[in-house]
């Protein structure tokens, strides 16, 4: 079985599992007060031109979402996301969980807009009963989003101007964010990310690393907030410096978008491959995450040999599916697939 379904089916990069290797010995402080993660957190102030940010590392994205949203909420607060959002599909409640609600807004394509937010603040402005019902506090995005359209530069512009006219956070949740940086079409970079929000992530599970997410903070009070609510969830890992290590190598000489550019490459391939061969998609992107619809005795007969997602029915009976590439995709592994889904 060649496995396609998500973009953290392996270990690591071989850089990563030889730094950990090297410092498998040293002796460090606890809970990120060690030098690799301090040289990691300047290594991606400097990517992102965040120089002024405060950089933490917690084990993961799930993590990192409830810890930020529960750190920069008060308790009447709710954040808005678009309905296809991880923390509104793929948590399993962990940000209501937190005793924040989230207001899903549904869009066509995965992506906010600042009209969504401006509706959003003014019903909440307008209400005669502001005190009985959630306010918007924070807006919750992600590049590339959860169906694997990509936000430009300036959509996000536009969109954190809406933020800062309603005084609430912006949050972009950087996951597949090296994936989307190398993608085709894409003006949004590293060092873009952190003047058009409030804080961001920057993905590690998803890209190289063993586990691990970065969380860059812009805002101040976040800043001061964000250390206790990271012991008090969970999310704080006493041997920090295997994060530091982790984060140090993948930005260093570039491997960061080293790694993702692979992965890139072959999305291009895959969907090019997809199109090719008459298929058409749920999304038509060229984004690691592709989503070609087949019938679905075409889903039974490819899944016999690869494992790919069912991400959704759609008309006609037909079954909406997700292939993702990553930083460890074999191209011959996607050309394998390619030449089966030609079969089909």
């Amino acid at each position: 079985m060649i496995r396609f379904e998500c973009d953290y089916l392996e270990g690591a990069a071989p850089q990563i599992l030889a730094a950990v290797e090297k410092a498998n010995f040293e002796q460090n402080p606890g809970y990120g007060a060690d030098r690799h993660c301090e040289n990691a957190r300047k290594l991606i102030k400097e990517a992102c031109r965040a120089e002024k940010s405060d950089v933490h590392f917690v084990v993961g994205g799930t993590q990192a979402n409830l810890t930020i949203i529960g750190a920069a909420l008060k308790n009447y607060q709710g954040v808005l996301a678009p309905v296809t959002s991880h923390i509104n599909t793929h948590e399993a409640g962990a940000i209501e969980l937190t005793g924040h609600k989230v207001m899903s807004i549904h869009t066509p394509d995965g992506k906010l807009r600042p009209e969504d937010i401006e509706k959003q603040c003014r019903i909440y402005a307008d209400d005669t009963h502001q005190t009985h019902i959630v306010q918007p506090g924070m807006v919750y995005i992600s590049q590339t989003t959860e169906v694997g359209t990509l936000y430009s530069r300036a959509e996000v512009g536009e969109l954190y101007k809406a933020c800062k006219k309603y005084g609430i956070l912006l949050f972009i949740d950087g996951a597949r964010l090296g994936y989307a940086v190398t993608a085709p079409g894409n003006d949004l970079m590293l060092e873009d990310v952190a003047q058009y929000c409030d804080v961001f992530t920057v993905g590690g599970t998803k890209q190289g690393a063993l586990f691990g997410e970065a969380v860059v903070i812009q805002d101040e009070t976040l800043k001061r907030e964000f250390p206790y609510h990271v012991k008090q969830r969970g999310a704080l890992l006493a041997k920090g410096w295997l994060l530091g290590i982790q984060y140090e190598t993948l930005f260093t000489d570039g491997l960061y978008l080293k790694l993702a550019k692979h992965a890139a490459d072959l999305a291009v391939k895959l969907h090019q491959g997809f199109k090719d061969a008459g298929f058409a998609f749920l999304y038509d992107h060229e984004t690691n995450q592709q989503l070609p619809v087949f019938t679905k005795e075409q889903f039974k007969k490819l899944s016999e040999t690869y494992s790919f997602d069912h991400f959704a029915d759609v008309e006609d009976g037909k079954i909406a599916t997700r292939f993702c590439t990553s930083w460890a995709t074999k191209e011959e592994d996607v050309e394998q697939l390619l030449a089966a889904v030609r079969e089909l």
